[in-house]
């Protein structure tokens, strides 16, 4: 009976087969892995990088490259795939599998591709740098950064993993090693606009504002026509351009060569521009008009379907009954330490964590993604197309299971908390869609909707360019289908859960500021602390859109923005309906569902 050759007898015949065949990329894998379990793990890593390199001159990988190069994908994953077939630990095309998967956002899949590949190849250096990637844009920045931390040791100057390694320490609030990564990358590398950027993003985030609009305008001493620049000087709320910089805006859009992206941006900027200097109906307009552009260009790189939010709360309707809740009580993990401030975006949500976290047993945290990762978990979709076992599947968890996801929540966001305050905030705004799971899971958590008047919310959604998410507010009709949604899901939590969600409509907080800081203090229970309400002097960090507002004392300047628009805000209007008029008395669920 014969016997498969041991390890030294693969290596040998491999390395016969070599002496004649230099550089074949199949007996180098095979020498590869012969080496292995030798535990001659050196030689290993040598034999698999020279399978890689042998690999990557390859006429059927140069042509799924040169397929990548020009973003025809499908023919790209032809080649790879019948590739894969014939050679399955060929690691230069699973990598190349990978970023098929990473382009189409299937990040799950390229993870699992890269993950083989360096089982195959550990020490393959651009696999392990394309994970880090993959794992920083599905929200684990932790593990990215344990990537990056294994390729720094190796290469402890590298411009890229530093620069990468930054933004994921941006993510957990790591914001001062950050930084420092930020200026060690731009001291070595000062013509880089992309990380000028990225710097002054997080020098905005700990409110070092006039630091971060000196790396702006840096950006843009490199790069005049980088729109998200000038998008991000508008986002700061608080910087007013002059003329010089109009100019600068309109040019480089009159100019030509720049991306639809820099595109984007700009219009969404002039729009801020303008609507501050506007003296007349006419700046008005023209400031509408580069919203209505930006918003268009950016509607139109996004996939999304209003009718899916729609489903869900019609869903959630149907299911969440008081008689639901009740046949569950007492379910769930019984910790109190998280406060959920949800609602629409632009609605005051961080003007309330920030009133809160200046309290000293409530730390503010971010806007964390990991109600809506585990809802989608628990959703089992593997398409886009097909149907999500969520909301109807929380009918059959049992108390065990949801006091397990509470506890697993509790878990997955302990990283973002720095200090030991027994209360910390979660400030995602759509987690409004999930309010009764959340509910079920930490029945003892506190839960904060931020309303603000239809128009103005709306409106201030629709001239914000959100760095991600949010791709219902590029367009006024989905913006207002999605706040009737929003109003109706919490309509329905009302009545099933009476007095569970407390109310924070952004006007009453900005007209009786005192008494509704107590009122909310009261609904949290924590006692009355004067620093609440010199939120603007609390020095942490803040990520949002409103960082920079919330550091100043409240007033009364953004209510009434909308109201010079009104002329174009029809589609709203005819979207919004009855809530628009209810407005804010919160309409029962019937007037809504129908």
């Amino acid at each position: 009976m014969s016997t498969a050759p041991n390890p030294a007898e693969r290596a040998e015949r491999a390395r016969t087969f070599l002496k004649t065949h230099p550089g074949n990329a199949d007996a180098l894998r095979a020498l590869g892995a012969a080496l292995r379990g030798m535990g001659e793990d050196a030689a290993a890593e040598e034999a698999e990088l020279d399978a890689i390199r042998a690999s990557t001159r390859d006429p059927v990988l140069i042509e799924a490259a040169a397929a990548l190069l020009d973003n025809d994908i499908p023919v790209a994953e032809r080649i790879l795939r019948a590739r894969l077939k014939e050679k399955p630990t060929d690691v230069a095309a699973i990598r190349m599998m990978a970023e098929i998967a990473g382009r189409l956002g299937r990040y799950g899949d390229a993870e699992t591709l890269l993950r083989r590949a360096l089982a195959l190849a550990p020490a393959f250096v651009a696999a392990r740098a394309n994970l880090a990637t993959v794992l920083h844009r599905q929200n684990r920045s932790a593990e990215a950064i344990a990537e990056l931390d294994r390729l720094l040791e190796g290469d402890p100057e590298n411009a890229a993993h530093r620069n990468l390694k930054a933004a994921a320490l941006g993510r957990i609030g790591g914001y001062e090693e950050a930084i420092a990564l930020y200026e060690s990358v731009l001291a070595s590398h000062p013509a880089q606009p992309r990380v000028w950027m990225s710097y002054g993003h997080v020098l905005k985030t700990v409110g070092r504002q006039a630091d971060s609009i000196a790396a702006y305008r840096k950006a843009l001493e490199h790069a005049p026509g980088l729109g998200e620049v000038w998008w991000s000087l508008a986002n700061l709320k608080t910087v007013r351009f002059a003329d010089a910089d109009i100019a600068a805006m309109q040019a480089a859009l009159d100019g030509g060569g720049i991306s639809d992206d820099d595109r984007f941006h700009l219009h969404f900027a002039l729009g801020k521009a303008l609507e501050d200097a506007k003296e007349d109906a006419k700046d008005a307009e023209r400031s509408f008009g580069h919203y209505l552009k930006g918003n268009a260009l950016r509607k139109a790189m996004l996939d999304y379907d209003a009718g899916e939010v729609s489903r869900l709360v019609r869903s959630a309707a149907a299911l969440m009954s008081e008689v639901f809740f009740a046949e569950r009580q007492g379910a769930g993990c019984p910790a109190p330490d998280p406060i959920f401030i949800l609602g629409m975006p632009r609605a005051g949500s961080t003007l309330i964590e920030q009133i809160l976290s200046s309290h000293p047993m409530i730390e503010g945290t971010q806007e964390l993604p990991d109600i809506a990762a585990m809802a989608r978990q628990l959703g089992g979709r593997k398409t886009r197309d097909a149907d999500s076992a969520y909301p109807a599947c929380l009918v059959d968890l049992s108390a065990h299971a949801l006091a397990e996801l509470g506890a697993e929540y509790l878990e997955r966001t302990r990283i973002h908390r720095k200090t030991g305050r027994p209360v910390f905030i979660d400030k995602m705004p759509n987690n409004w869609a999930h309010t009764g799971f959340i509910h079920l899971i930490l029945p003892n958590a506190k839960i904060i909707d931020a309303r603000r008047h239809p128009l103005g919310c709306c409106f201030s959604n629709f001239k914000q360019h959100f760095a991600r998410g949010q791709a219902f507010s590029y367009d006024l009709g989905d913006v207002g289908r999605y706040y009737r949604d929003y109003v109706t899901m919490m309509a329905v939590i009302d009545g099933a859960l009476p007095g569970r969600v407390h109310r924070v409509f952004y006007e009453d907080m900005v007209r009786s500021t005192e008494t509704e800081v107590r009122r909310l203090l009261d609904y949290v229970g924590v006692p009355f602390d004067p620093a609440c309400l010199r939120f603007f002097e609390n020095d942490r960090a803040v990520r949002t859109a409103s960082s920079e507002q919330v550091r100043q004392p409240i007033n009364r300047e953004g209510m009434a923005q909308w109201q010079a628009f009104e002329p174009w805000l029809e589609p709203l209007k005819t979207e919004l309906g009855p809530v628009l008029a209810a407005y804010p008395e919160v309409p029962p669920p019937a007037s809504l569902l129908q």
